[in-house]
């Protein structure tokens, strides 16, 4: 370990960059710096095995007067990571019914790695938007009746990504559970908040002013909204607060959404062992 002392600062900075062998396999920690401040210092990090991200706590601190609590926060953060390392939240699901036939996969604790065909080259894109912001990895192959309409596959491609986002989640223990964004996109603003509940909710104040996105009906994309949120079972809120051009709406919501999602599929250090509900489920 490398260790520098910042003359300037009353705290420690500690850089640290180690390799080793875990079954066979290169694991390569990249270790973020904290400034202490009289107190117990731990070091966040993400473990990276060939390209995929496990977000996990290092077992690793810097002690300085450390308290009983603190050291305890520490340990329950590291099992809990841990756990989640050993495995990983991901979800997978096969839908298919006389109208679709759609397959998701999900990794809570990716890094934005996206695999996306629907058959409708704008909703595509947003799913792509979806994966790359929130850092969860996704694939969708989705095969609909789109000689009828966009209807079906755009409501079961929510559906399914909904799911596998709660199969993922598991018992939700550890998790942030709250998320909020705002995502700027040149004149346009927009807002999006979320509530990992368990009881499905959804909120748009969104306005569109074209009929069609690239090939895709408009009136789908709150549609899609809707069929996420009642599937993952979260409570959601998207607000557009302002623009003009639509392809920026549009796209700031699947951003927002992104972003938000990414905060509240998190796990808590302070309460990485511990579901995040009085009522001791969600």
């Amino acid at each position: 370990m490398q260790m520098r002392r910042d003359d300037n600062a009353r705290g420690l900075c500690f850089e640290r960059n180690v390799e080793m062998m875990v079954a066979g396999k290169a694991v390569q920690r990249d270790i973020a710096q904290h400034a202490a401040d009289n107190c117990a210092q731990c070091l966040l990090h993400h473990i990276v095995i060939g390209n995929q991200a496990i977000g996990m706590l290092v077992t690793h601190c810097r002690l300085v007067d450390c308290e009983a609590a603190e050291i305890k926060m520490l340990v329950i953060a590291m099992r809990a990571r841990m756990r989640i390392a050993a495995a990983m939240r991901t979800g997978s699901i096969s839908r298919k019914t006389n109208e679709t036939s759609i397959d998701v996969e999900v990794n809570l604790d990716g890094t934005g790695i996206y695999e996306v065909s629907t058959g409708i080259g704008f909703l595509d894109h947003m799913l792509e938007q979806l994966s790359r912001h929130s850092l969860i990895d996704l694939k969708v192959k989705a095969v609909g009746d789109l000689h009828i309409d966009q209807h079906h596959t755009t409501e079961d491609t929510g559906i399914a990504i909904g799911e596998a986002v709660l199969q993922a989640l598991g018992d939700k223990r550890g998790i942030t559970r709250y998320g909020s964004a705002y995502a700027p996109m040149d004149e346009t603003l927009t807002r999006c908040a979320l509530d990992i509940s368990g009881r499905p909710y959804f909120v748009w104040k969104v306005s569109l002013g074209m009929p069609r996105l690239g090939e895709w009906d408009t009136e789908l994309i709150e549609h899609w909204f809707h069929s996420f949120a009642t599937s993952a079972g979260v409570t959601l809120h998207v607000e557009n607060l302002y623009g003009s051009n639509n392809h920026h709406i549009v796209e700031s919501c699947y951003k927002a959404l992104a972003r938000a999602l990414r905060q509240a599929v998190e796990i808590d250090p302070r309460k990485a062992d511990a579901i995040p509900s009085t009522k001791g489920t969600l």
